[in-house]
């Protein structure tokens, strides 16, 4: 059980036996200790001063006064600040929870709940490889899986494949036209990449056929639908639903060449999945769905054939489901695959890990599913996060200006080896082969970590030439972190030395871990939202990165009011820091008492936030500006 429980349970007791009061769960409020206060634990006091009727500080030291009479080997002294009770946790405790952890295999994880949870990331395209957007999106959705698994789901990763579709017919038109029968056998490349080449390829035609009949009187918009090699992909795709004999075989040959590519790449990214699903084979289980909710006076057809719904009962507007010529689009696959897929498995949820662009495209799929009759079409969430970009704006696969994922790995594995190779050529009898396998340890360690410690909902600035770095808070100093303490551990082993004894009680408070063993035990997503929190606690225990610079905070509260401002500053503070999840810092400035908010390197990214805050806190309205201030950050 964690300190929090424990402490709830105990409180709860002492203020139902001493005050005879009814405590509900919501009133025992606990947080860390403030850095300027000496305590671990904070217990606030104002839930229950209306029912008690005592003085927040005479009420705070009498709860202080019996946890130690009733629990001493938990609570070793107290200090009351208002109406906050700060705790300082016994030595022997932690030493006690350290003991635990060591003895228990399975720490960290919850017990099952006997749900199942469905996360799909990846998505790839047939008609490119992997880039760096995929990896964000591969490193996060294998993450929230494995989260998920150790908070107690019984996780199924799977990977759509977006196999079928005009992008496809594209890469296929421009090898029939301009490859000359290449294979990664006689180009010597991995599949995935030789068909990425065909598709720049096709953009780059079919931008000249564009310019031509632009140059020959033709508006532009008219030009794109016009030029020849965009009229022959279309005429391919149709022939791909009505399974032509050679165009489906030419599509199952080049597919075959991508998945083979795509599997090396998972495979040196560290990530995998349970299901494969593939478009191809969903599109028409959508389109079944989509005439059968024709059929339901569901949705309706125009006059060109084509099939729409009619969103605006949801405040939305329409949606195509189906073109004028019959193929399908995006949302018809979705509609298909999210079918199959609660039909294979008994889901409880389904999250899918897809960019933020797409949040429009979720809010549609969990209406039209929920419209069509599915249970499940509620249960959908979208893990939503922010898109990469490089120095230069926006990726862009046309044009082939994309960090290909292949060569990024291999670069940072090949940065980590030029970097450690004084190191490692100093360990004794070590082998080119072991060489080789540390240096992919590190480099891929550097990227997953400089990948995953940026917040998703956030877009992400990605320099190729800097993303590497061995020091401070990177995934070398955590890896190298880990072997030291195996280091240590060996070492304790092969001398016999007790892993606890009185001096490593006497230590724990001054090495600053109590809390975080407490936490390290349950850093995993919030078990009500699922998902939201994932990222919140990512830092824990980690401090020595922050550099304080000039910045912008939100300032929500300020006055000089003697008696008054202090006790106030510090209740809205609590109330605002249970609703959101940006830093609240309380300043004292005499005769002033400040509530500011986050840390922003832009008056318009505080303002951006200013806006959200508003929306949350109405009642802050009038009282709300962006101030100048120093702010941390995190280097």
């Amino acid at each position: 059980m964690s300190l929090e429980n424990i402490l709830k349970q105990e409180i709860t007791t002492l203020v139902i036996e001493q005050y005879g009061i009814e405590v509900t769960d919501k009133m025992v409020q606990l947080q860390k200790t403030r850095p300027e206060f000496q305590g671990h634990i904070t217990l606030v006091i104002f839930p229950f001063i209306k029912l008690v009727r005592k003085a927040p500080a005479q009420l705070a030291n009498e709860i202080g006064e019996q946890l130690i009479k009733r629990c001493p080997q938990i609570v070793a002294a107290f200090n009351a600040v208002q109406g906050f009770l700060n705790l300082t946790i016994s030595q022997h405790f932690w030493a006690e929870q350290l003991q635990q952890i060591i003895n228990n295999p399975q720490y960290g994880q919850f017990p099952k709940r006997n749900q199942t949870l469905m996360v799909e990331y990846s998505s790839p395209n047939t008609n490119k490889p992997l880039h760096l957007g995929h990896v964000r999106n591969n490193l996060l959705g294998y993450s929230i899986a494995r989260i998920q698994q150790a908070n107690g789901w019984d996780v199924i990763k799977t990977n759509i494949v977006n196999d079928r579709g005009i992008h496809i017919c594209k890469s296929m038109l421009a090898w029939l036209k301009f490859g000359n029968g290449a294979t990664p056998q006689s180009t010597g490349k991995k599949g995935d990449h030789l068909i990425g080449d065909y598709y720049v390829l096709f953009d780059k035609h079919y931008k000249n056929e564009v310019q031509q009949l632009v140059e020959q009187g033709m508006q532009e918009e008219i030009a794109k639908k016009e030029a020849p090699l965009i009229k022959e992909a279309q005429a391919m795709l149709v022939k791909w639903e009505q399974n032509d004999p050679e165009v489906r075989a030419l599509w199952q040959k080049m597919n075959e060449w991508v998945y083979a590519g795509f599997d090396e790449t998972y495979a040196q990214m560290g990530v995998g999945f349970d299901k494969i699903y593939y478009e191809s084979d969903t599109y028409l289980v959508g389109k079944g769905e989509v005439e059968r909710g024709l059929a339901k006076g569901d949705f309706y057809r125009r006059e060109d054939g084509s099939v729409w719904a009619d969103l605006a009962q949801n405040g939305l507007d329409e949606k195509l489901l189906l073109r004028a010529d019959g193929t399908s689009v995006y949302m018809t696959q979705d509609i298909g695959t999210a079918k199959l897929r609660f039909q294979d498995y008994p889901i409880n949820k389904m999250v899918y890990v897809v960019g933020n662009e797409q949040e429009y495209h979720f809010k549609v799929l969990s209406i039209l599913l929920d419209r069509l009759g599915f249970p499940f079409g509620k249960e959908l969430v979208h893990f939503s996060y922010g898109m990469v970009e490089l120095p230069n704006g926006k990726m862009k696969s046309r044009e082939g200006t994309v960090v290909d994922a292949d060569d990024l790995m291999a670069q940072m594995i090949a940065d980590a080896k030029e970097i450690s190779k004084d190191k490692v050529n100093t360990l004794p009898d070590i082998t080119e082969e072991e060489a080789n396998e540390i240096a992919r340890m590190v480099g891929l360690g550097a990227l997953k970590y400089f990948i995953l410690k940026v917040d998703p909902r956030k877009n992400m600035l990605f320099n190729p030439e800097e993303s590497i770095d061995f020091n401070g808070n990177t995934g070398p100093f955590i890896q190298y972190t880990y072997a030291r303490i195996q280091s240590v551990l060996r070492k304790a082993g092969s001398e016999a030395i007790r892993l606890l004894g009185d001096e490593a009680i006497e230590a724990i408070d001054s090495l600053d871990v109590p809390l975080i063993i407490d936490e390290m035990a349950h850093a995993v997503v919030h078990q009500d939202s699922l998902v939201t929190q994932l990222m919140r606690d990512k830092r824990i225990g980690y401090t020595r990165g922050e550099q304080q610079i000039d910045g912008f905070r939100v300032q929500i509260y300020a006055s000089n009011v003697q008696q008054k401002a202090k006790q106030e500053a510090f209740e809205l503070h609590q109330r605002v820091e249970a609703l959101i999840d940006v830093p609240v810092y309380t300043q004292s400035e005499p005769p002033f008492w400040k509530v500011r908010i986050g840390n922003f390197l832009t008056r318009e990214e505080a303002n951006n936030y200013k806006n959200t805050l508003l929306e949350l806190l109405p009642e802050l309205t009038g009282s709300t500006y962006i101030v100048p201030d120093k702010i941390i950050i995190i280097r």
